[in-house]
């Protein structure tokens, strides 16, 4: 605990190795340290502040309640970005591989979803691997990343507005996606072309490189090891922050050109919706279906209409 108590005094905050003991007995842990990413640190925010309106005797609930919250919040939305990567991702290959088109085929779904998974599933393989890689590597990018997300939200909602003829109220999600694409895309031209290596990503990068050349190590780094781990993150978080950016600019400037184009003859765009199209799909009233239900399936041929 005396280490970690010099870590964060280290970041300008002053706690003691008792203080630490403390706060973890309040919550019922044996300990709050070497635990994953932040999530203790939000956890013990949460308890103070709602153990101030219930009481001290329901501080540790409030604490594994903000454990559980944040783990269900990572896992849905790691599950709900999976699912839009791998439509987004058979959508693009459709445009070259038609079969792709078809959210319900089979060997598109796999590969593509395979694909998605991949990519967030590196972050975690360099988590476990690389101790400066994982969480290291993933949080500088996660703000943009959350931000510009917001932004393309912003922007479908503000063409379909325009497009459903409310005009009028297109200032209401309009404002907020201007406010948040001016920010959020300054911030990213700061992080990935900032002359401060403390900020810009390519820049970090470019000093430890020149340290590694001169075969000096730089903190955090500990290793020679160590500052490639750094020099890898940072070009993976300018990548990735130049692509993300570029990619938001895309959307912005074709819902800009689709609203204009609406403005300027509203006849020459329509809001339409994919055909109504019952499912044919039977969901089991148990874990696995029962005999009778198996028949009843292929009587009624839904594996055939599943399968088109």
């Amino acid at each position: 605990m005396q280490s970690a108590s010099q870590a964060v005094a280290h970041f300008g905050y002053s706690i003691s190795p008792g203080d630490l003991a403390r706060a973890a007995k309040n919550v019922e842990e044996s300990t709050l340290l070497s635990r994953t990413g932040g999530a203790p640190t939000l956890a013990i925010g949460v308890s103070e502040i709602f153990s101030k309106v219930t009481g001290d005797g329901l501080r540790a609930f409030w604490y594994h309640f903000a454990i559980m919250f944040e783990a269900l919040f990572i896992l849905t939305a790691l599950d709900a970005g999976t699912r839009v990567g791998r439509f987004m991702l058979q959508d693009m290959l459709g445009n070259i591989v038609k079969p792709f088109k078809n959210v319900s085929w089979k060997p598109g779904l796999l590969l593509c979803s395979a694909a998605v998974v991949g990519l967030w599933g590196y972050f975690l393989w360099v988590g476990v691997h690389e101790p400066l890689g994982g969480i290291n590597q993933l949080f500088p990018i996660f703000g943009i990343a959350n931000q510009l997300l917001a932004a393309v939200a912003l922007a479908v909602r503000t063409t379909l507005l325009v497009k459903s003829g409310r005009l009028k109220w297109a200032w209401i999600t309009g404002i907020p996606l201007a406010w948040d694409a001016t920010v959020t895309l300054t911030a990213s031209w700061q992080k990935v072309f900032s002359s401060d290596p403390k900020v810009g990503f390519f820049q970090q990068r470019a000093n430890y490189q020149d340290a590694i050349d001169a075969g000096k190590v730089l903190p955090p780094a500990r290793t020679m090891d160590d500052m490639h781990t750094v020099v890898t993150n940072s070009t993976v978080d300018g990548v990735l922050s130049a692509a993300l950016a570029l990619l938001v600019v895309v959307v912005l400037v074709d819902a800009a050109r689709v609203c204009v184009k609406h403005v300027r003859d509203p006849r020459s765009s329509k809001l339409g919706e994919a055909p109504y199209l019952e499912s044919a799909l039977v969901a089991p009233a148990g874990l696995f279906p029962s005999r009778k239900e198996k028949e009843e399936r292929r009587d009624a041929g839904v594996g055939s209409a599943a399968g088109r």
